[in-house]
């Protein structure tokens, strides 16, 4: 009995170690094979922290973003500030659920943005309860070491972090041959600010050969909507093309009008 007792402490330890289940060597994740066609950590940072570097409306914070493959895999995690604390602890997370929204969400013929979703998921909208349907994979989002978040080791990595989110910030990722091959998501302003960072973020990397959306704008097809007008008794208003976004501030507006088109 005490054998069997040492056993399966032995057992435990091994499958619990760091609080965390750890899986087993034959469902661990290649990330290198799993990540090929996307951004390391290195594009992903350097790219980030030239959109964040320019006005995008918002106020003017540094940002966390990640990168997801097709499977919903994390590949990579980023932050410009000057450390993890730099920019919102909680953003982390957030963009990773972006992330996983515009790739989830998004088809090879069709992209949908994070910001296209918000008026639909609004009670009696066409999409009302999606941002229920996909829970955030906690164990994923909060496993390891802090010191290692935004970092080429950043414990997401290799995971598929699962959430949905329904603000601007996420978008697909289609390659010069127009295929689908993940997203990326970018958190750490409002919502609106996101959203431009996370376009010139894709335009720098050089992935945004989208093919088709629902903005109505065919230089900027999954581009942030802005067609929300006050109506007596509803409180967010309507979306005349059922995909508008919330207005940030005039400024943001502005610059996603003027934002760089598609390939």
């Amino acid at each position: 009995m005490k054998k069997i007792a040492l056993s399966l402490l032995a057992l435990a330890i091994g499958v619990c170690a760091n609080g965390i289940a750890q899986p087993s060597d034959s469902n661990r994740i290649d990330v290198d094979s799993a990540c090929s066609q996307l951004p390391a950590h290195g594009q992903l940072q350097s790219a980030l922290a030239a959109a964040r570097a320019q006005s995008n409306g918002g106020f003017n914070l540094d940002m966390w973003g990640t990168v997801v493959n097709r499977d919903g895999v994390v590949c990579a995690v980023a932050f410009t500030g000057a450390n993890r604390g730099s920019q919102w602890p909680g953003s982390r997370v957030i963009s990773a659920q972006k992330a996983n929204t515009a790739n989830a969400f998004s088809l090879p013929q069709l992209a949908l943005s994070t910001a296209n979703l918000y008026t639909a998921v609004q009670p009696g909208g066409s999409l009302y309860g999606l941002q229920a349907s996909n829970p955030v994979n906690t164990d994923v989002a909060y496993r390891g070491d802090p010191a290692d978040y935004g970092q080429k080791n950043d414990p997401m990595i290799g995971g598929r972090i699962g959430g949905v989110n329904v603000f601007g910030g996420g978008l697909a990722l289609y390659n010069a041959k127009g295929v689908l091959i993940g997203a990326i998501g970018v958190s750490g302003d409002s919502s609106c600010a996101d959203h431009n960072i996370a376009w010139r973020t894709r335009h720098t990397l050089k992935l945004d050969y989208v093919p088709a959306g629902v903005s109505g704008d065919a230089a900027h097809p999954d581009n942030i909507v802005y067609d929300i007008t006050a109506a007596q008794g509803l409180q967010i208003g309507v979306s005349t093309s059922g995909w508008g976004h919330p207005a940030c501030s005039a400024l943001a507006t502005s610059i996603a009008a003027g934002l760089p088109a598609i390939p």
